[in-house]
């Protein structure tokens, strides 16, 4: 594993030949390098390690820290990262920092999100557009590098169900209406209106410039976590453990599925020749009563709400959405609630959350 300078001028980085991406095949040993942005994350830190597990070789960006220098042993420690994984510090405000890490890749996810930026005093409109930009730029790189074969980028079913259709189940068709998010007050709704743009421009870009893109919009992603922090999707399906009131609103009607699912359908969808377009990736869907007296019943050490105060919470009702698309393509869930759950809690315990 060697961790690359962010200064590009530094770098002494020798070309890598991959060998063309068999798309169908399962290969044992090398498979090809593939380029992972937004390393650190819960989603992109699980993909790593399967793409690892998988015979990958893994480039991965980090975001640099101003102060002190990311702690990203979580990543170098996984089984066969010394031998093929590299690590190079970029950030979505700087898109050709990612030049070097895309170059020679035969395919790249884009899980790279500004999530943390929302809050921290800069105007929405800004972050929101340096998704976008910064998307733009990693698909420019894409472009330029000759060899990446197809980008699969993980958007959000946040950029599907926010709409006032009033259907009860969406497909991939429906998009998220940035008014209609807006008008809805939501606290991560700038958060949803980025996935939305975001998606909607990669997805504009990739046709415009004969660029294989296909787009994954995962619902809650639950399950463990490798990251040290706690993922701010856990934290959310964690509301009940964690007695924290304030989100019980999000939480009405849940779609889930287990990071697990969601690792292994970007590799499902990178490998398979015919995928297309968008793709929604859900297991699960589970009510707030019927998540109280999951808890209840499977967690009694834990303080939650009785069981009949979730009646009384009142949000926002998100439609059913459907995964057909995905499961017509010949991808297998393999989780359900309680292996999100059970997994959440006992990494939460050993990282000291609960």
């Amino acid at each position: 594993m060697t961790i690359q300078a962010r200064d590009r001028r530094k770098i002494h980085h020798h070309d890598i030949t991959c060998p063309h991406l068999n798309l169908q095949r399962d290969m044992e040993g090398e498979k090809g390098r593939v380029c992972v942005t937004g390393g650190a994350g819960y989603v992109a830190s699980w993909l790593i390690m399967k793409l690892l597990e998988q015979g990958y070789s893994v480039n991965t960006t980090v975001r640099p820290h101003p102060e002190h220098k990311k702690d990203v042993s979580f990543l170098t420690s996984l089984p066969g990262g010394s031998e093929r994984l590299q690590i190079f510090y970029a950030d979505l405000s700087e898109p050709a920092d990612f030049d070097v890490a895309i170059k020679g890749c035969v395919g790249v996810f884009h899980v790279a999100s500004p999530t943390l930026d929302f809050g921290n005093g800069e105007p929405e409109e800004v972050v929101i557009q340096r998704a976008t930009d910064g998307t733009v730029g990693i698909l420019k790189a894409c472009l330029n590098s000759k060899t990446v074969k197809r980008v699969v980028y993980t958007s959000s079913a946040s950029a599907v169900v926010f709409n006032d259709s009033g259907v009860e189940m969406m497909d991939e068709t429906y998009w998220s209406n940035v008014d209609y998010i807006k008008a809805s007050n939501l606290s991560i709704g700038p958060y949803f209106i980025s996935k939305t743009l975001t998606e909607k421009r990669a997805l504009e870009f990739a046709q415009e410039h004969g660029l294989d893109l296909v787009t994954l919009n995962p619902t809650y992603i639950h399950g463990p976590f490798i990251c040290p922090k706690m993922p701010a999707s856990v934290h959310m399906s964690l509301a009940m453990v964690l007695g924290d009131h304030e989100q019980y609103k999000l939480f009405i009607n849940t779609p889930m599925v287990h990071i697990d699912d969601v690792a292994r359908a970007h590799i499902f969808l990178l490998e398979n020749p015919e995928a297309k377009g968008r793709y929604i990736c859900s297991s699960d869907m589970v009510s707030i009563e019927e998540m109280s007296k999951f808890l209840s019943a499977k967690y009694p050490e834990y303080s939650k709400p009785t069981l009949e105060y979730p009646n009384d919470v009142e949000g926002f009702r998100i439609p059913g959405v459907s995964s057909k698309k995905l499961l017509d393509s010949g991808f297998k869930f393999r989780y359900g609630l309680d292996e999100m759950f059970g997994g959440a809690i006992q990494c939460c315990k050993e990282k000291g959350f609960l």
